[in-house]
């Protein structure tokens, strides 16, 4: 989108999509790792997650702590790819990234502030293209939060019985049987968030296109999951990287037409 609204060259795109593409793949790698570092003594109580290196103990906590580091020094060089003024915006996730799986403990709501962390993107993007726009900024932002929020509730109701008996809390035990219902509300207040950016920044219709039919299947995801079953839970929640596509695939659509000078 900044790409499209700056008709940043395609060179420069591609490149800033490299080095997001790795500092995501970096950044959310190490927010696991500290993850299953925090969880040892709790991912052994669940089914799902008995198996994972380190509460399993296939990896010692000396080493994933060694793992760590490299992954941080990998973020670190991908930060300083990115202009100076948007160092600290970026810098400033890394309190996210080190808390959030600490939240499953004192409250159900952890999903809040995962979702606040995972779509960091959402806003460094911008000023990495040269483009701080805030009124297009938070409403995107807000959009992934929503969004982050039903996926992640539906991959918690896959654990819902193993973590009401461990301790662990989340949005799936606060909603139970209401899931569905409020699944609906996140919907529209993502699309509407979504929709808002989209015309704030003047998207084309390749971004509305892709925009409906990423409603759709959501609005299909919500209806379908059986929030009761591990495996379906399982299979919707991955279903959001197509959903996420399709979003992306939209905008990739107005971005050519407008270097082709269409838009």
């Amino acid at each position: 989108m900044a790409a499209y609204m700056s008709s940043a060259p395609l060179a420069s795109t591609v490149y800033m999509m490299s080095v997001f593409g790795v500092g995501a793949f970096v950044m959310r790698g190490a927010g696991c790792t500290i993850n299953d570092l925090l969880d040892r003594n709790l991912d052994n109580k669940v089914a799902r997650t008995m198996e994972r290196p380190i509460t399993s103990g296939r990896v010692s906590v000396k080493q994933a702590l060694v793992f760590l580091a490299a992954q941080m020094g990998v973020g670190l060089v991908v930060l300083l790819q990115l202009p100076m003024d948007c160092f600290l915006l970026g810098a400033s996730s890394l309190a996210l990234v080190g808390t959030y799986p600490l939240f499953k403990r004192v409250t159900y709501y952890p999903q809040v502030v995962l979702s606040l962390c995972f779509n960091w993107g959402a806003l460094l993007g911008f000023p990495a293209m040269g483009v701080w726009n805030w009124p297009v900024m938070i409403p995107l932002y807000l959009s992934g939060f929503f969004w982050c929020m039903h996926y992640d509730t539906i991959y918690a109701h896959q654990d819902k019985k193993f973590d009401a008996q461990a301790g662990i809390k989340s949005t799936a035990l606060a909603w139970g049987d209401k899931s569905k219902t409020i699944f609906h509300g996140l919907t529209a207040a993502q699309m509407g968030c979504y929709t808002l950016s989209g015309y704030l920044a003047g998207m084309g219709p390749g971004f509305y296109l892709g925009a409906a039919y990423g409603a759709y299947r959501l609005l299909r995801m919500t209806q379908l999951v059986d929030l009761d079953d591990p495996k379906s839970c399982g299979f919707w929640f991955r279903e959001n990287i197509k959903t996420g596509h399709t979003f992306w695939l939209g905008i990739l659509v107005d971005y050519c037409l407008r270097l082709l000078g269409y838009l």
